[in-house]
């Protein structure tokens, strides 16, 4: 099994149905950091494998820049994913987003996979990046927290329409438009599965790609309580995202001014700070900041 080290960092994950090049090519024009090409839920059963002969054609076309062009293949318990692999790996993908991901035991299966394509077509092996969905199945619900050292994991994000579906329910909304508890339980647990695993936590799609103001909210609220990127279903949605996953000169300034504080006390643990108290964990909280926005 190959495991990537690194820890990967990207805001904007852009889905584009696989069927179309033209929105391939106004994904990839975008400033998203990932482009994710779908042959799954945006391709229906009929059009699989013409999608499959576009998308192979449209990564060969982009060879440049191919490690920033993903491909969402079919579940693995499914007739598609072995031939979506076979289509798509000559044109080597950055990675590969995995649905349905029912625990680390699939992206183990994956990897083999991965290792024999790569090695057909002249790719490093383990260099092919894996993104699973790992909120998707109600079994999937129960192994989150269990992908610590699965191979080739880069992040880790959650869906709530599969979800639904796998468990019978008419509507994942409350009437206000919020998300319903189990819904906002599998967001809570890919949350923590990513951090006991050491990637990151990417929050599924924000639906209504017109209500811009919207999404900066809910995305600005979900990196403040850890995530570090989003999905995206419309180009109009990457830049807001870009800008709400990107720490504030207000939050860099802040932040080196706590890590100033506790180096020139090297022996304290607790520092007084506006009017409060500042522990270890204010400290951590801004080194990781610093972290994601390239300061450290």
């Amino acid at each position: 099994m190959t495991q990537l080290q690194e820890i990967f960092s990207a805001r904007s994950w852009l889905f584009a149905p696989g069927d179309s090049e033209k929105k391939m090519q106004k994904a990839t024009a975008s400033d998203a950091d990932v482009v994710l090409i779908d042959l799954e839920d945006a391709v229906t059963e009929a059009e699989k494998p013409r999608a499959r002969e576009m998308v192979a054609t449209f990564l060969k076309t982009q060879a440049d820049d191919s490690s920033r062009l993903w491909v969402r293949i079919n579940p693995l318990r499914g007739p598609h994913a072995l031939t979506d692999l076979a289509a798509v790996m000559p044109g080597r993908p950055g990675g590969i987003m995995l649905p349905k991901s029912r625990g680390p035991e699939d992206l183990i299966e994956l990897d083999h996979y991965l290792l024999a394509f790569e090695a057909v077509n002249g790719i490093a092996a383990g260099s092919t990046r894996v993104f699973p969905l790992i909120t998707e199945t109600a079994e999937g619900m129960f192994t989150t927290g269990s992908y610590a050292g699965a191979p080739r994991l880069t992040a880790m994000t959650w869906g709530a329409e599969d979800l639904a579906d796998a468990l019978g329910a008419s509507d994942n909304k409350n009437p206000d438009g919020s998300y319903g508890f189990t819904y906002e339980l599998a967001r809570s647990l890919c949350l923590c599965g990513a951090a006991a695993a050491g990637v990151a936590a990417i929050d599924t799609i924000h639906g209504d790609f017109r209500d811009l103001e919207g999404l900066r909210q809910r995305a600005t609220q979900c990196r403040r309580a850890g995530f570090r990127g989003m999905l995206a279903i419309h180009p109009a949605q990457v830049d807001v995202i870009n800008e709400a996953f990107t720490p504030t000169e207000a939050e860099i300034a802040e932040a080196w001014e706590i890590v100033k504080l506790f180096a020139a006390k090297p022996g304290v643990g607790a520092i007084g700070y506006k009017g409060g108290m500042l522990d270890r964990p204010h400290l951590a909280r801004a080194q990781a900041l610093l972290r994601l926005a390239g300061q450290t």
